[in-house]
């Protein structure tokens, strides 16, 4: 048996490739599949299986794709009520790929419709847990509220949870190698580790949910302190239970322009400081310009599924890597159209005088775009108005303006869409970026 991982760092993703006698298995596929056909390739392999641990809520899958280019069978659980063509994979279950087994354990929690996969080739052992069982904790129960086929309340999934925790992997092994669907940072549990693997003897020693506690006490700690729900989480649930749109027709229908301009609602995906020397009036600052910035993240967090948009990018080089991320998440169906900027008609932003506003912090409206959990372990300004980012087009009104508005996030990278946002929400109001000075304060 040989595992492959494969890793999308913006999302904390893990997708996984199993290969044995000449067949490969693909596990949880992200939205572009050609990484997994290059190592299908490498490896003389066909893939004959792709499995879905469930509809997943942080980033659009490729099954459906993978599926009409290669033939190979999708498996999911037959609680999932999949729209696309599939076979179903429940307790009891099993598929032979070579040498290899792979069995499904029904693991609800997460989601009413959550399985673990489990892969054995003599005595070896690997579980792929999906969003269920994470190092170092499990996930998050509150995102079935609203989306898919089966809807459940966070206190019925973190019951669920309770029980996929105690009951439903005794059976296996110490040493069984356990390999989750996200990492740490992603926003589908609270307490990742950073490692990418573990076991599940590690597990049962380290990772708070097998300790021995009451059902309250499981279900009290799963539920607290989780942290918020991006606005496109529900929406890709939907897209993932009936099959993504092959991402690369669907992004080359989209229009490009070069030195151009917009109207409307526009994410302007530049570094801060290229955007604060020139941008169109009314941009939204969410940058890309990192491989591992959260870019898709706070684009979904900040635009609502089917909002139109327009996406100004710093250079034509850089549109298709920009449209494989905006496509990530399904929002290329919102995307009107991608530019680059002419050099007329751009506003800039006001540099905040810093030796003035730390001796004056009276003078200036400070507002925290954290998160609340991180809001509620300490401010950095006692005066500071706490003012989620994920809220923040909807709360900006809040805000008194009889002030300039100073904002600040934990490191930089937030307070420049925070502050572009409320720029534009607060018409004629003078709005600054703490960005990175904010370490001056801690």
């Amino acid at each position: 048996m040989k595992i492959k991982q494969f890793e999308y760092k913006p999302l904390s993703h893990y997708s996984y490739a199993i290969l044995s006698g000449g067949k490969m298995a693909v596990i949880d596929p992200e939205r572009d599949p050609q990484q997994y056909y290059a190592f299908a390739k490498a490896n003389n392999a066909t893939i004959t299986a792709i499995i879905e641990t469930h509809p997943h809520a942080d980033f659009v899958s490729s099954h459906l794709e993978i599926h009409q280019e290669t033939g190979a069978t999708i498996y999911n659980s037959k609680k999932t009520g999949a729209d696309y063509p599939h076979q179903s994979f429940d307790d009891g279950d099993q598929i032979e790929l070579g040498k290899v087994v792979l069995k499904a354990i029904n693991t609800p929690g997460h989601s009413p419709d959550s399985i673990t996969i489990v892969a054995t080739d003599g005595d070896q052992t690997a579980m792929f847990t999906g969003d269920t069982l994470f190092i170092g904790d499990v996930g998050r129960p509150d995102l079935r509220e609203k989306a898919g086929n089966m809807k459940a309340k966070r206190e019925e999934l973190a019951e669920m949870m309770y029980h996929t925790t105690k009951h439903k992997y005794t059976d296996l092994p110490d040493d069984a190698v356990v390999y989750p669907a996200h990492g740490a940072g992603s926003l589908c549990g609270k307490g990742m580790s950073d490692a990418a693997s573990s076991t599940l003897g590690d597990e049962r020693a380290n990772n708070w949910a097998f300790k021995d506690q009451t059902k309250e006490e499981f279900m009290d700690t799963l539920l607290d302190g989780q942290p918020f729900i991006p606005a496109y989480f529900g929406y890709d649930v939907d897209i993932n239970k009936t099959g993504a749109d092959k991402v690369v027709p669907a992004i080359e229908s989209i229009p490009f322009e070069e030195n151009a301009t917009a109207s409307g609602l526009i994410v302007d995906m530049r570094d801060e400081e290229t955007f604060k020397k020139g941008h169109l009036k009314g941009s939204f600052n969410i940058q890309a310009v990192s491989d591992n910035a959260k870019f898709e993240t706070w684009l979904g967090s900040i635009i609502e599924p089917q909002e139109a948009f327009t996406l100004v990018i710093d250079h034509k080089e850089n549109k298709d890597k920009l449209l494989h991320r905006v496509a990530k998440i399904g929002y290329e169906k919102q995307l009107s159209k991608v530019i680059t900027l002419a050099n007329k008609d751009l506003v800039t932003t006001d540099k905040l005088d810093l030796e003035d506003f730390a001796k004056h912090l009276e003078n200036y409206t400070i507002v925290d775009i954290r998160n609340t959990s991180e809001v509620e372990q300490g401010k950095f300004f006692e005066s500071a108005l706490a003012h989620p980012l994920h809220e923040l087009r909807d709360t900006a009104g809040e805000i008194p303006t009889d002030k300039p508005i100073v904002v600040h996030c934990a490191g930089g990278y937030r307070s420049a869409a925070g502050s572009s946002i409320l720029e534009k929400q607060l018409n004629g109001v003078t709005i600054y970026d703490l960005s990175d000075d904010i370490e001056k304060f801690k």
